[in-house]
């Protein structure tokens, strides 16, 4: 997203657009998928003064205006990634931490089913499957396994 189409977003809600929205924005969509303390650290690469609160609220406030979105990849913090991306369903392994992406119609046999047998619609934006990544099962590099835009954990 351009400087230009952000600043016209929170214009239209009111708000302006400072240093530190554009750097966090900025480091979600280079990083692909981010936690807050990740962001964090790229943004203090460029601005030393930035706190993780700060991290956290301009996190917030870019996911109430649709720019990212999140995703629970572990127990631990949110996975943040830009909202505009297509629907995909993350692979995160258990061993290396790395993630992987896969098109969410590998999961619409298991959907349909679920709706014609009990109801349930799943939401495919918000799926994550744990497991153990090919570079790990077959002992070499971590991470390195599977198809798709992966990225190693921080």
């Amino acid at each position: 997203m351009s400087e230009s189409s952000l600043a016209e977003v929170l214009r239209a809600r009111g708000l302006r657009l400072t240093a530190q929205r554009q750097l966090v924005l900025q480091a979600v969509l280079d990083l692909g998928h981010a936690t807050p303390e990740q962001v964090h650290t790229a943004v203090r690469e460029v601005a030393a003064g930035v706190n993780i609160t700060t991290i956290y609220r301009t996190l917030e406030l870019l996911e109430r205006l649709g720019l990212v979105t999140h995703t629970h990849l572990s127990h631990g913090s949110p996975t943040y990634h830009a909202a505009g991306e297509h629907q995909h369903v993350h692979l995160v392994c258990r061993e290396c931490g790395a993630i992987d992406e896969i098109e969410p119609e590998l999961l619409r046999p298991l959907d349909d089913r679920l709706v014609a047998e009990r109801g349930f619609r799943v939401d495919i934006g918000h799926v994550a499957l744990f497991g153990v990544c090919g570079g790990c099962a077959d002992g070499g590099a971590p991470g390195r396994g599977g198809a798709g835009r992966g990225s190693e954990p921080g």
